[in-house]
């Protein structure tokens, strides 16, 4: 019976963990938007995705001005498996700087937004993977999103947005 109890006190320590990183910790989601030449939304995907440990340690840097330059590109790749310890991408498409970074205002003043844009012609095609780094490389990736295939044609033009929020709000 004491094992039991003691199964419950940590399946129950697990659980509080768990809320207390999903309230105070940092997520977020991916919304990716295919576009055909014409402009017509030919795929769209909403994603949440998983935060690295580069990511934790950047935000502490941020918050002391320690000197680390803030996030500024983003990547798509076509493979899969990158999760919290991952630094890239499995394997790397593309890497663009970002198009615009801002801070959610009111309710939302905990989120920052990043848009990354591919034109035609850039990044095209089967891509399975998105990331959002602080350097032009593969090597300092924040969040990483894996996904199933959104096949980017030669004329079709890709928009990510990433959102991260920070805290409980």
């Amino acid at each position: 019976m004491n094992w039991f109890i003691c199964l419950l006190l940590k399946v129950g320590i697990l659980k509080l963990i768990q809320i207390c990183h999903d309230k105070m910790g940092i997520r977020g989601e991916m919304h990716a938007e295919l576009r055909d030449e014409n402009g017509n939304l030919k795929d769209e995907r909403l994603i949440m995705n998983t935060i690295t440990e580069l990511c934790d340690a950047h935000v502490a840097d941020q918050m002391s001005d320690s000197g680390d330059a803030a996030i500024g590109y983003m990547s798509v790749g076509t493979g899969t498996g990158q999760g919290s310890a991952s630094i890239g991408l499995a394997t790397s498409l593309d890497q663009n700087a970002l198009t615009s970074t801002t801070q959610g205002t009111a309710g939302d003043d905990n989120d920052v937004v990043f848009v990354g844009d591919w034109a035609a012609g850039d990044g095209t095609g089967a891509i399975t993977e998105a990331g959002i780094f602080h350097a032009a490389n593969n090597t300092s990736m924040m969040a990483v999103s894996s996904f199933s295939v959104i096949n980017k044609g030669a004329a079709d033009t890709l928009k990510i947005t990433w959102t991260l929020s920070f805290g409980a709000s």
